[in-house]
């Protein structure tokens, strides 16, 4: 697997990971991986974690960041909420609006394609939502978590809050790659790393294909990046909790509940995933 960790990243980081994704997205709708039967069924399931900690959403103002085809923002609407998607893959957004269309949700969806840093240029609803709903493989694409979290202030009304949920931060710094043993990850990245993880394998995690467009460029952001930069945006952390499983198999070793958790075989060595509500006062 070509890996470096390069202080001299390509410019286009954006531009790459973009085409990246653009590729992947109709692998990924021909995937067991991402199975749309519940939502197309009108039952749209997010994760436990989320299950537990969201709340109800009926009649609620939902923006969702980093949307992909809308899977989580049709089930947000099936439930009620109004929501409103970005995402950078245009594909990938109007996959979303078809599939809105396809379940007599257009009137409750709406879905935008672009950068989400720059969601303010795309969008113009300055504090107007009652929740900003970001989860699972997000915030590792982006290099700058200042301008994420002035984007999620922004956007919400004062009162209203971000619910985050994504792999924990530990979780970046193992892999089975490099493992000695069949039974545990080992080190792979650095928990203090500013430099990017650039990946130039090419190969999709969830159909196993060789991609033309492989150049990803990955950042690793700690628990006290995110939680920091949520503050200095002038939100309140109202909760912050580590999760001893996580919706995908992360590491070979994990074991899937019955909730469709995986977690570690035997003693729950580390976190492996987090989630936080910050209010906007």
């Amino acid at each position: 697997m070509p890996l470096r960790f390069d202080d001299d990243a390509e410019p286009d980081w954006l531009k790459l990971n973009q085409a990246n994704w653009e590729e992947r997205l109709p692998l990924h709708l021909d995937s067991d991986l991402y199975d749309l039967t519940t939502l197309m069924a009108g039952m749209g399931n997010l994760h436990p974690i989320e299950e537990e900690e969201l709340g109800p959403v009926d009649g609620l103002n939902i923006l969702h960041l980093q949307c992909r085809f809308g899977f989580d923002s049709l089930s947000l609407a099936q439930r009620g909420a109004k929501v409103t998607g970005i995402d950078f893959d245009r594909g990938a957004i109007e996959k979303a609006a078809s599939l809105a269309d396809e379940l007599g949700l257009a009137d409750r969806t709406t879905f935008l394609a672009g950068n989400v840093l720059e969601a303010d240029k795309i969008l113009d609803a300055p504090a107007s939502f009652d929740r900003v709903f970001v989860t699972w493989g997000t915030i590792c694409w982006l290099p700058d978590l200042k301008s994420w979290a002035q984007v999620i202030a922004h956007f919400l009304k004062p009162g209203g809050w971000l619910y985050f949920a994504d792999h924990h931060p530990i979780v970046s710094t193992f892999d089975d790659e490099f493992a000695t043993s069949p039974d545990m990850p080992t080190f792979f990245w650095p928990y203090f790393s500013e430099n990017p993880l650039i990946d130039d394998a090419g190969e999709d995690y969830a159909s196993g294909v060789q991609l033309k467009n492989g150049d990803l460029h990955e950042w690793l952001h700690t628990t006290g990046d995110i939680v920091t930069a949520l503050l200095e945006a002038g939100l309140t952390i109202a909760m912050l909790r580590e999760h001893d499983g996580i919706p995908w198999k992360a590491y070979s070793c994990l074991v899937e509940g019955p909730d469709r958790l995986h977690r570690w075989p035997d003693k729950p060595w580390l976190p492996l995933a987090i989630s936080i509500k910050a209010v906007r006062p």
